[in-house]
């Protein structure tokens, strides 16, 4: 099949072929019609079958599972998610407890399913590593970040301050001056997950139909090219091609994120680079990069996304383009040693970020909706969260995870605000992303003034929290 999977790492390393599934073709009905093949929508079709197996559930792809945003991430299974410290901030005691083991169950609750469905998508449980280095500014700013996490009552077995030989024994960054350690993050492959995923739900009774674009959705149907489905509850599990389909898009930006893998590195290399265990990393800049040693030995490194006028999305991306230039060259500062080392596969996804960086789960009883997302690209975890939050929503369970503050019984419109329409959209966005950019090419020169440095850190600083 013509696939912009083919780009991917993960798509040259699934082991597999894709075979299309059948399409939908006629006029059915479900008691629950999902939108989306990704890791959204079948999270929640697998926990509504598991909690209510009487359900008659109903999924449909534009294309096949795992073309979207789930096939095409950077592998980081995390428990945590954009936006949590937020959700966190407002808790104390039992409930901020509560919360926090809820947070962080993503990896052990995925572990546990893909064992009982006998699953193999290369899971690896080892931690991250935030670390501070290529210039003094990041180390200010991750004791802030540590001093917040405790003061918030995280724990030493949450996150961890890491310094000295055992840094340099888990990772060797260019001038890399200490880290934040956290355990609760794993790698996975994530093309492999979200193929397994539909067999698994497949296998507990669920119809799954693929290259069923919907074209529209909303009063108990679902309106496919060459068939509908009359449903009860519909859940548009689409992030960021929801403006594709419906109004609901206005909620989420959808923007692009992209990475590069290199050939598959030599013992000697990795000897020089570390990650021994396979943990992920990234650097405490507003880059946001991310990174992991995959199971062939290769460096697979992303970094920041762009945003797209009027939302668009894309799947498809110029091998050649400026994008994969800077993330080549962020790569080679971070770690010199790969300085003209082969980059064999270049590719990216949009995912979407929610106003406020908050992810949710609403249960639109009125209108029969159910919807979950916004994870900023970090939803291979969080995924998981919301959809057995938005099961429970659904089923109309009172549980542990409706009591959460990402959970809503009531209209999208009365729990989510909108994004400005453009051109404020892309405005912002270009400023925010030129300040950034600003903010790093001063701290990485030595020779700046410190007043330069001082103003451009507290407009970055004042842009970051305008986001959130």
């Amino acid at each position: 099949m013509e696939s912009s999977l083919y780009q991917s790492l993960w798509f040259d390393t699934l082991g597999e072929p894709i075979e299309p599934r059948r399409s939908l073709t006629a006029d059915i009905e479900a008691d629950v019609a999902i939108i989306g093949a990704g890791y959204t929508g079948l999270w929640t079709a697998y926990y509504l079958k598991q909690k209510s197996p009487s359900l008659k559930i109903v999924v449909v792809d534009a294309s096949v599972a795992g073309e979207g945003a789930s096939g095409r991430n950077g592998g980081w299974l995390m428990g945590s998610f954009v936006g949590d410290s937020h959700y966190l901030a407002g808790l104390s005691g039992t409930g901020f407890t509560q919360a926090k083991q809820l947070i962080q169950s993503p990896v052990n609750e995925i572990s546990a399913v893909l064992k009982q469905h006998h699953i193999d998508c290369d899971l690896v449980h080892r931690g991250n590593l935030r670390v501070a280095a290529r210039y003094p500014e990041q180390l200010r700013s991750l004791g802030e970040e540590i001093t917040l996490l405790h003061q918030q009552g995280f724990t030493e077995q949450d996150y961890r301050w890491v310094e000295g030989d055992e840094l340099n024994q888990a990772i060797s960054m260019r001038d890399g001056r200490a880290a934040i350690y956290t355990p609760h993050c794993a790698t996975i492959h994530p093309l492999k997950l979200v193929r397994g995923l539909a067999r698994i739900v497949e296998s507990v009774g669920v119809s799954l139909y693929e290259q069923s674009p919907v074209t529209a959705f909303g009063d108990g149907l679902v309106k496919c090219e060459k068939g509908a489905i009359r449903a009860d509850i519909i859940v548009p599990a689409l992030e960021g091609y929801q403006a594709e389909v419906s109004s609901l898009g206005r909620y989420t930006m959808p923007l692009q994120s992209l990475l590069i893998a290199t050939q598959p590195l030599t013992e000697s290399q990795w000897l020089q680079i570390g990650l021994a265990d396979r943990a992920t990393f990234s650097d405490a800049a507003r880059q946001v990069t991310y990174g992991q040693r995959s199971k062939d030995n290769r460096m697979v490194f992303g970094a920041r996304g762009g945003y797209r006028f009027g939302g668009e999305t894309q799947t498809l991306f110029a091998a050649d383009s400026d994008a994969f230039a800077w993330r080549v060259s962020l790569m080679a500062d971070i770690f010199p040693i790969l300085k003209g080392v082969n980059i064999t596969h270049r590719w990216g996804g949009t995912l979407a970020m929610a106003r406020k960086f908050a992810p949710h789960a609403i249960f639109d009883k009125r209108n029969g909706v159910g919807l979950a997302g916004g994870y900023g690209g970090e939803g291979v975890g969080a995924s998981n969260l919301f959809a057995r939050t938005l099961s429970d929503l659904i089923l109309e369970r009172e549980t542990e995870l409706t009591k959460m503050p990402w959970a809503h019984v009531s209209e999208v419109k009365q729990v989510l605000t909108p994004w400005e329409p453009e051109p404020f959209r892309w405005l912002t966005y270009q400023l925010i992303n030129k300040v950034f950019s600003w903010e790093e090419r001063l701290c990485l020169q030595a020779n700046q003034s410190s007043l330069q440095k001082r103003i451009a850190i507290h407009l970055a600083q004042r842009l970051d929290g305008l986001m959130h």
